[in-house]
């Protein structure tokens, strides 16, 4: 859900602002502010116009605290052990000292508490996160530094596994005092490959870092680490594109079996509900039965819209029809899930081209984009699997999941190389596990040291 700027809140808002404008000036404070939480006033139409002793007390500790979610959130659910009434009116006090209006703060608290039934949790500690993640959302605060740090905390035990097998080498290329020499390229090289960023990628980048030693007369193994540092954050540059799209966009998401392309739509449709988008879940999976159900019960949790066909029917009609459904009642966004299929099948590649055309019959311009689902624990398939899907329907973004437990994270690096940006990754099975990729906090998670 985002919440809605209050009535005095400034009239024309950023298009992508979460909550309430009049929230921002938290966190775009200066260092030197002595009060960082200056929330509600009692002026405030939605706001309680008196605090009981007890929310008195919170509201002097919010005030004096660090402008930071987290550093709210300790205070909030402090001698909160899990769901409950007080949980409930601990958060729903946390959102009218921040101005949110009425309906919309009962209705965040609403959705909340449904989903700790549905999901069955008891303990704070099974839904801290998620709670933090849903408020991040709302508040749009993903930009935050606490919620930037949340993410390389993630990547950095997701890519664990990579950085012990990249980590052993660039430490000993690194050692104080090693001559930057032939064998030095050579052996750096090798270390990019067995962290699989690829053949080429890795003879580009040593030779891009080569050259650039020549040229500035690098001879030390300290300035080197950091100019791999930045090379790798240029293949990572963003691909600017106009992203306004006649509503509703159609969000179109291919890969092949067992990459988490269902489970990924599910995650990408909670944030556009949580950020208050009308969503809709289009099954274009006629093949397999048990894919639509999965996606119908996703679809359902995440309060999204849904659309399918029978089994067996025409993947193309089916994305039509929904399409036609999503401009009927008013959707912004549709995501449209297909069947996983192997690169090598011919005809089912073909299948994509026809689904693309299909869309765009029923709303020009469809799909505005098009997400390609990959195992980050694939390695060097992945390279396969991004050009062959290039060739039958293009793509504009890739999602790599599974990089909690994989020792392959380099493949991040040899997909940049295709000058397609990663827009996501998937580091667990929760919700709030797929997170909008971070270049900077990837590479440092990757080039840190190993434990």
């Amino acid at each position: 859900m985002r919440l809605r700027p209050p009535a005095n809140a400034h009239p024309h808002p950023p298009a992508e602002m979460g909550f309430f404008s009049s929230l921002r000036k938290f966190f775009d404070a200066s260092p030197e502010r002595t009060a960082p939480f200056s929330g509600a006033s009692a002026e405030s139409a939605d706001a309680p116009s008196a605090f009981s002793p007890e929310e008195a007390a919170m509201l002097v500790k919010l005030r004096a605290c660090d402008a930071r979610l987290s550093a709210w959130l300790e205070v909030i659910l402090k001698d909160v052990d899990g769901a409950g009434d007080l949980l409930y009116s601990r958060i729903a006090f946390l959102l009218a000292v921040l101005e949110a209006p009425e309906a919309e703060r009962r209705d965040f608290v609403r959705k909340f508490r449904s989903w700790l039934e549905d999901m069955e949790y008891e303990s704070l500690e099974d839904f801290r996160s998620e709670l933090q993640y849903r408020l991040a959302l709302a508040l749009d605060l993903e930009d935050e530094e606490d919620e930037r740090s949340r993410l390389l905390l993630k990547l950095a035990q997701g890519l664990s596994g990579t950085r012990e097998r990249i980590a052993g080498g660039l430490n000993r290329l690194f050692l104080s005092g090693r001559a930057v020499d032939g064998s030095f390229w050579e052996e750096l090289e090798e270390t990019l490959i067995l962290a699989d960023t690829g053949f080429e990628t890795a003879h580009r980048l040593t030779e891009k870092l080569r050259g650039r030693a020549a040229a500035e007369g690098i001879t030390d193994t300290v300035r080197v680490r950091a100019a791999l540092h930045e090379e790798l954050l240029k293949l990572f540059k963003p691909v600017h594109r106009i992203s306004a799209v006649n509503p509703p966009e159609v969000v179109l998401v291919i890969g092949v079996n067992g990459a988490g392309k269902t489970t990924t739509i599910a995650k990408l449709c909670h944030r556009e509900v949580l950020r208050g988008k009308k969503t809709l879940l289009a099954a274009a999976d006629t093949f397999r039965a048990a894919a639509v159900e999965q996606l119908e019960i996703w679809a359902a949790r995440a309060g999204a819209a849904f659309h399918a066909g029978k089994q067996g029917a025409d993947p193309a009609a089916v994305t039509y029809e929904a399409l036609q459904k999503g401009l009927r009642d008013g959707c912004d966004v549709i995501f449209v899930d297909t069947a996983g299929r192997l690169h090598t099948k011919t005809n089912l590649m073909d299948e994509l081209g026809k689904i693309c055309r299909a869309a765009g019959k029923a709303h020009p311009g469809a799909p505005h984009r098009t997400v390609l689902v990959l195992d980050a624990g694939s390695g060097q398939n992945t390279l396969n699997q991004i050009r062959m899907f290039s060739r039958c329907c293009g793509i504009d973004e890739l999602i790599l999941t599974k990089l909690d437990g994989t020792a392959r994270g380099g493949t991040a690096v040899a997909a940049a190389a295709f000058g397609i940006p990663v827009s996501f990754v998937g580091m667990g099975e929760k919700m709030e596990d797929l997170r909008p990729f971070d270049p900077e906090s990837f590479v440092s998670a990757l080039l840190a040291p190993a434990s």
